[in-house]
């Protein structure tokens, strides 16, 4: 299977009847599944099926799904409401010879609430229907296309990926050749620093003082995290030659790389060795930024 990004954006346009109508879908980063619909007044029956069609062919993104309807034919009509009209006449003809005032215009007359009203053209069941079921397929078009565009960036980030564990590889093995991690070098170091303290002072015993000093180098030694790094970056290539919805499992073995590499550091007691580690922890933190945008 091919990896895939969490970012992508489509669009999709049809017709059907009087209607037309378009989807603009875009996605973005999230943990989960989560697909969010605007539709048009009276489409509602159209988001159980874009809701489900999204979760089959997605993992995990935020979804922004926008559907627009136009009516070619849905110029309103205007009409006069004749009885409403009848009983304003009537009033004011009522009202003529009791008021001192100028009979009433056809303006004000049509300017009353209610005499004038606004008629929506009839809806056809039929063509409803036939437009909503086309709106869906319009839905299954760009919900496609969105999943072409991620699995197109995912292959990218793939190759970046790629190059990111190929460095972390380098590095390690550059931590593995320093001269200062070799147990000769510790144990050296070490012998130094006990008999520096012998000189300060007789009250140390040697012997214990030399345990002591094999412990630390022990403790020392970074062959654990090394071996550790070795097969988080096995399993990472194991990963993106599988594809599929990796991203989560990816982010997992980011934060082992992290850890591990902050306890080489921790552990270094070499500027050669350190300076190595430092440079590892860059190159996983970007492989991190890059993982959290696959699905």
């Amino acid at each position: 299977m091919a990896l895939s990004s969490m970012t992508g954006f489509a669009r999709s346009h049809g017709a059907s009847g009087p209607y037309s109508f378009e989807w603009e879908l875009k996605s973005v980063n999230a943990k989960g599944l989560d697909v969010r619909l605007r539709l048009p007044q009276g489409w509602d029956e159209v988001e159980a099926f874009a809701r489900k069609r999204a979760g089959e062919l997605l993992s995990r993104g935020t979804i922004y799904a926008n559907l627009t309807v136009k009516r070619a034919d849905a110029g309103s009509t205007v009409r006069v409401n004749e009885e409403v009209l009848a009983s304003i006449v009537t009033i004011a003809s009522s009202l003529a010879g009791k008021l001192d005032a100028v009979a009433p215009s056809i303006d004000g007359l049509l300017a009353i609430k209610g005499v004038i009203e606004v008629v929506e053209p009839e809806s056809d069941e039929a063509e409803d229907k036939a437009a909503k079921d086309a709106a869906m397929a319009a839905f299954d078009v760009a919900l496609n296309a969105l999943v072409e565009m991620r699995r197109r960036e995912g292959e990218t980030l793939g190759q970046i990926l790629k190059q990111r564990i190929a460095e972390i590889e380098a590095l390690a093995q550059k931590a593995e050749a320093s001269p200062g991690r070799k147990p000769d070098a510790v144990k050296a170091r070490l012998a130094e620093q006990v008999a520096a303290l012998l000189e300060t002072s007789d009250r140390f015993d040697a012997d214990r003082l030399a345990q002591e000093a094999l412990l630390i180098a022990a403790k020392a030694d970074v062959r654990e995290e090394l071996d550790r790094i070795a097969s988080h970056i096995a399993q990472v290539r194991e990963m993106l030659k599988k594809g599929g919805a990796v991203g989560r499992r990816l982010d997992f073995l980011a934060q082992e790389f992290h850890r591990e590499v902050n306890t080489t550091c921790s552990k270094s007691n070499d500027i050669e060795l350190t300076n190595t580690g430092l440079e590892m922890k860059t190159v996983v933190e970007q492989f991190r930024e890059q993982v959290q945008n696959l699905e």
